[in-house]
């Protein structure tokens, strides 16, 4: 599988055509043979704890699912589904705007397997992540 990245444009197009994805607020930043980056808009609905206000695990693993997937998109031209995710937690993400930053581990013709470092407003690592992508061709 070649490397035919679909570039930013498109992959807005892709990441957002779902209403998950739009409600996670994303834009792509950039998108070439590195790899994608993606940030995602703030919501209040994110905190997990009124008091300490940090925002809750899920949405972070969700980041990380969807830039690594989008990652793989943007080679294969497609997003694809998740067969397994991995996500390892640094700090609390305190409410800002996150960056996640992707890349392709290996492009397979059945599985691929990208991961995903998503950063804070100050660029700290708050979590990261590696998943494993079924990218064999859709059945007509």
């Amino acid at each position: 599988m070649g490397e035919t990245n679909i570039g930013i444009e498109r992959l807005q197009e892709l990441i957002t055509r779902g209403p998950f994805n739009r409600w996670l607020n994303f834009t792509v930043l950039k998108s070439d043979a590195d790899g994608v980056e993606i940030r995602a808009a703030w919501r209040e609905e994110w905190v997990v704890n009124p008091d300490r206000r940090y925002t809750h695990g899920g949405i972070l693993a969700a980041i990380i699912d969807v830039a690594a997937d989008y990652a793989v998109a943007a080679q294969l031209g497609r997003p694809v589904p998740t067969i397994d995710v991995r996500v390892d937690y640094h700090k609390a993400a305190m409410p800002g705007d996150l960056t996640a930053k992707a890349r392709v581990v290996r492009m397979g013709s059945q599985y691929s397997t990208a991961e995903a470092y998503l950063y804070d407003k100050d660029g700290a690592l708050v979590a990261s992540g590696r998943g494993t992508y079924f990218t064999a061709s859709p059945k007509a």
